[in-house]
């Protein structure tokens, strides 16, 4: 037998855990020095508008400034010049939307509304999910200061997914993104100076697009401060509304058809809007994510608008305008709607409940599973159908004419099978708290998509998610942050090998 003295010189050196925090930290503090300067917007407006509601804002903002100052104050020794590696990356990523989704519910609790501390994160991780799942009631009448706050939320959250998925995920080869490393992320550990540049250009696309479309809105019809909170909504993709009805409440063809343009812009990569401008004219049309999209979405506008004319006889082009709104809505995850689409019958509910899960490209500022996953595995599908036909044959799938790596395509399918399973899970938990089966799908769905509304009475495009127990609510608030980082990003923190030296 070993005695004890030999097993303790054969059992493993557990060393400690060496993660320089500090890059980590510095960050994070830099990051919530601006959300304050976002909540100054807001105070300034709620001070002008004399809602009633400023001293929420000033509470919530010498709190977040405190603390972003100590944590760069304490942080900043060695993290300037500091590169951030993989585990510093992926703790990162997560850190930042759990911290700041902490600080930006603040000046929901704080306000003059009655919101508790569960709808509150409830609502900022929404927000900066761009998820758009609501609890607030009486938007009508909320301070406009409120309003703005959470329509800034989204537009944070859109270019904050943006960039995350275009320099960082590939990076860390997050569920199949490594296809796109060579062509929009450097290759080294080196993140944030790549980062920098990424964001700035796609910053002034962001910032653009959002001018455009506000004073689109502005030429549509709507007041100024609606142009601007609805504008930063929808390039988003984020579906936070300053009305109960939603875009309902317009009424306006010109509204809606400006809104279903802008939602599409928002499902494309912005990377390509990059390219396009430096002179490359032909990458929106090469990009096999974009067409799976187009094909997709006109499919969708088919169906429902030949349902609509021909089941409800419902005008052609009433019809194409409610659905072109409603279906492109849904996919890109945005949450906008303009009319109650579960009332359109049993059929075009399950079509929609279905296009929840798809989402938009990769790189934009939607959620969901993403185009370039579909694409990915139909290639896939079709190089084994292919295999099985001529068992000698070599047969490799292509993405945009370049072979899929192996790891790629085992991403893809493993992302696949995460979603899926996290899906699964959630509907059952959801389920014991006693939500029926259409609220229960419906609301993991939705929240794991970052879709918005559910479907059914209570949380569908009518209903509000604040009947919902508040175990339901943390438990969406989790899978929300989980389907805005592509779920890997997050459950590689709870593995123990990330945590060893």
């Amino acid at each position: 037998m070993i005695g004890a003295e030999k097993r303790r010189q054969l059992a493993p050196v557990r060393r400690p855990i060496d993660l320089d925090l500090r890059p980590v930290g510095f960050v994070l503090g830099l990051l919530l020095l601006i959300v304050a300067g976002f909540m100054l917007v807001c105070l300034v407006v709620d001070l002008i508008a004399q809602d009633g509601n400023a001293r929420g804002f000033a509470a919530a903002l010498l709190v977040t400034v405190f603390v972003a100052v100590n944590l760069i104050l304490m942080t900043r020794f060695g993290s300037v010049q500091a590169d951030i590696d993989r585990r510093q990356a992926f703790l990162l990523t997560a850190s930042v939307w759990v911290t700041l989704c902490l600080f930006a519910a603040l000046p929901f609790w704080l306000s003059s509304v009655d919101v508790s501390f569960t709808d509150s994160v409830f609502e900022s991780m929404s927000g900066l999910t761009t998820t758009g799942a609501t609890i607030m009631v009486g938007l009508d009448t909320a301070p406009s200061g409120l309003l703005l706050w959470r329509a800034m939320l989204n537009w944070l959250g859109g270019i904050g997914i943006v960039v995350l998925g275009i320099a960082i995920l590939p990076m860390l080869s997050v569920g199949g993104m490594q296809i796109f490393r060579t062509e929009s992320s450097d290759q080294s550990e080196k993140v944030l100076p790549r980062v920098a540049q990424i964001a700035s250009a796609t910053g002034v696309v962001y910032v653009s697009f959002t001018a455009v479309c506000a004073m689109l809105y502005i030429a549509g019809g709507m007041s100024t401060f609606d142009a601007i909170c609805h504008a930063m909504t929808t390039l988003s993709a984020g579906g936070f509304a300053n009305y109960d009805a939603s875009f309902a409440l317009f009424q306006n063809p010109t509204i809606e058809w400006t809104g279903t343009v802008f939602m599409i812009a928002a499902a494309m990569p912005f990377v390509l809007y990059i390219r396009f401008l430096r002179g490359d004219r032909q990458s929106v049309l090469r990009d096999s994510q974009v067409r799976w999209f187009f094909g997709i979405l006109l499919t969708l506008w088919t169906i429902g608008a030949t349902w609509l004319i021909l089941h409800d006889g419902i005008p052609a082009s009433v019809a194409l305008r409610q659905t072109a709104f409603n279906m492109t809505s849904v996919l890109t995850g945005t949450g906008f709607a303009t009319y109650d689409y579960t009332l359109w019958g049993p059929f075009l509910t399950t079509v929609i409940f279905f296009a929840m899960f798809c989402g938009g490209c990769s790189g934009s500022a939607t959620g969901g599973i993403k185009m370039f996953r579909f694409a990915v595995l139909a290639a896939v599908v079709r190089s084994q159908a292919q295999r099985l036909i001529h068992p000698h044959g070599v047969f490799v799938p292509l993405i945009n004419r370049r072979p899929v790596p192996d790891n790629v395509a085992l991403s893809v399918m493993g992302f696949f099978f995460l979603f899926l399973l996290t899906f699964a899970i959630a509907t059952v938990a959801l389920s014991f708290m006693g939500l029926g089966f259409v609220t229960a799908a419906s609301a993991a769905a939705a929240a794991l998509a970052n879709v918005g509304p559910g479907l059914g009475e209570m949380i569908g495009p009518a209903g509000n998610f604040k009947p919902l127990p508040d175990p339901a609510k943390w438990i969406l608030t989790f899978v929300m942050l989980l389907g805005r980082l592509e779920i890997f990003t997050i459950v590689v923190l709870f593995t123990p090998r990330f945590w060893r030296n």
